[in-house]
Order: structure tokens, then sequence, then C-alpha cells
């Protein structure tokens, strides 16, 4: 599968928290455009499945992107477009919109706010998480004191979830 991913810096987005999501106070939600090629045949869901069980991201589903603001304060998550286009925002209401695409790659540190704001029919996305944490459904105004004080807790994964130990995301999010 590694000869599946395109060697890449990630584009880096930093969010403020906006009173509802609170995104995470240090690390950036990386993205990485057109990372892994995609089968023309086959389970292209199955790619994405591969890599990041290889780079110890696991409990992986497939389904496609709430179309409500949401974050997970207590675990970190990665998104991968197995199908389709959405557009997507980040950050919550103040954050960055983005049009994504088969191929592409989101990887967001606990607390950053995602919403679908419209897709394709055909949108299948691949999430995982790393080998720590525990998942969580936060969307209300009455869950983000207890965000702040659990988000900055959950640790850096060892592995970035597409390049593994030598992957960017392991500078990206420092420790420091």
């Amino acid at each position: 599968m590694a000869q599946s991913v395109d060697k890449q810096e990630p584009l880096a987005f930093r969010f403020a928290d906006d009173g509802l999501v609170p995104n995470h106070p240090r690390w950036p939600m990386l993205f990485y455009p057109g990372a892994v090629q995609l089968p023309d045949e086959g389970d292209p869901a199955a790619v994405f499945e591969d890599i990041f069980g290889a780079n110890g991201w696991g409990d992986s589903w497939r389904n496609g992107i709430y179309d409500f603001v949401h974050y997970h304060s207590r675990i970190h998550e990665v998104l991968g477009i197995a199908r389709g286009t959405a557009e997507v925002r980040f950050g919550g209401d103040k954050g960055k919109v983005l049009e994504v695409k088969a191929g592409d790659v989101a990887v967001l540190p606990a607390g950053t706010g995602h919403q679908r704001l419209s897709g394709s029919a055909d949108l299948l996305v691949v999430g995982a998480y790393p080998p720590f944490g525990t998942y969580d459904l936060c969307r209300s105004p009455e869950q983000h004191a207890e965000a702040l004080r659990t988000i900055p807790k959950v640790g850096r994964p060892d592995k970035d979830p597409l390049f593994g130990g030598e992957g960017p995301l392991l500078k990206a999010w420092s420790e420091g």
C-alpha cells in the first residue's frame, strides 16, 4: 500500500475556539490533498483501511461526514475520502471550507470541528483513530467546558496515519 501514498507536506490549518467548537489549542488540522492514489477497479475504502491500519490507526468505519457541526474531545480522527466529493467546513462556524475529493486525507486533532455542507451522492469516507483515546460526539454548548479540560490531555499519536513514524504529523503536533 505504501506505493499508493504520495509523500507530501500537508496543508496545516489552525482554528480558534468559537465558543461552541473548542478546536485544538496547540495542534493544527492537517490536510493532504490527493495523497492516496486509488485504484480504478476494486474497493477504494480498503486502500485507506490498509494504510491507516498499517500505521496504527484502527477502529475504522465507512460512511460519510455528519451534516451538523461536531467534534471529538477525547480522541483524534483521520478521514480518507474514498469516493466522491464534498464541501466540508473544518474548525466550526468561523473555520475553513474545503472541497474534498477521492484521495484526500484530513487528520483532525481532538477538538477540531467538522461538518459536511454538501456532498456527491457517491461520497464514501473512511475514518480511523489512533490506538488510544475514547470516541465521543460533542455538539452542544453544554459540552464545551468539559471539552476544554479533556482535549489537551489527548496525547500525540506515535505515527502519522499515512506515513507512519516518519510522517509530518509528528513534527506538526510536537509535544513541546
